[in-house]
């Protein structure tokens, strides 16, 4: 499994990027946001990677962070989701925004994606929304909103990172928002610190 690429960009194309680690040229399927950014880089760069094994042939999927890799995964594991789908909702909308969408079941944000239609958009949020519940289980007790607001913050910081984020951009998200709510629940805080990460 390659779990990341770091090296010189050699060439970007509609969809794609080469990137020369060494000498070797490893073509990476990325989203559209990425590709722009790339554009403008010079420096060596690294992508989270994801390998996609088929009949005919083994493609690279690349992201810029643990979070969008993250995001990738769970949605290519809906029901007749491939990964071009996949890379297509991850070029029109923020991971945060997707993530929040997801939590709060608003199926607004997905049908706003061109070829994502009002019976795909109820697919995707019942199955990954179901996949994220599975993920953050026994990080966020069923009872957490009993415990104090350290224990609550705490499990809410760990539901995030288990989603992809980083230690740093979760502990400060929940920061930000925790002591503005009026019942401190692990899920309220979670909610809160999606939205709060999506205004980045």
């Amino acid at each position: 499994m390659i779990s990341h690429i770091y090296g010189e960009i050699a060439h970007i194309s509609e969809g794609s990027v080469v990137i020369d680690v060494n000498g070797l040229g490893y073509q990476i399927n990325t989203t559209q946001p990425t590709l722009q950014e790339l554009r403008d880089r010079k420096e060596k760069v690294k992508l989270y990677t994801y390998l996609h094994v088929r009949e005919d042939a083994m493609v690279l999927y690349g992201f810029r962070n643990g979070s969008e890799l993250e995001m990738f995964k769970l949605l290519i594991s809906v029901t007749r989701v491939g990964p071009q789908i996949a890379l297509n909702i991850l070029s029109q909308v923020k991971v945060e925004e997707l993530a929040a969408a997801i939590i709060n079941e608003d199926e607004r944000v997905l049908t706003r994606i061109p070829g994502v239609g009002p019976k795909n958009a109820k697919r995707l949020i019942l199955e990954i929304r179901d996949k994220m519940k599975k993920k953050m289980e026994g990080l966020v007790p069923a009872s957490a909103g009993a415990g104090n607001i350290n224990n609550i913050n705490y499990d809410a910081v760990n539901a995030l990172i288990s989603l992809g984020f980083s230690q740093r951009e979760a502990r400060e998200a929940v920061d930000a928002v925790s002591s503005g709510l009026k019942e401190p629940t692990a899920q309220a805080v979670i909610k809160a610190a999606l939205l709060k990460l999506k205004e980045r």
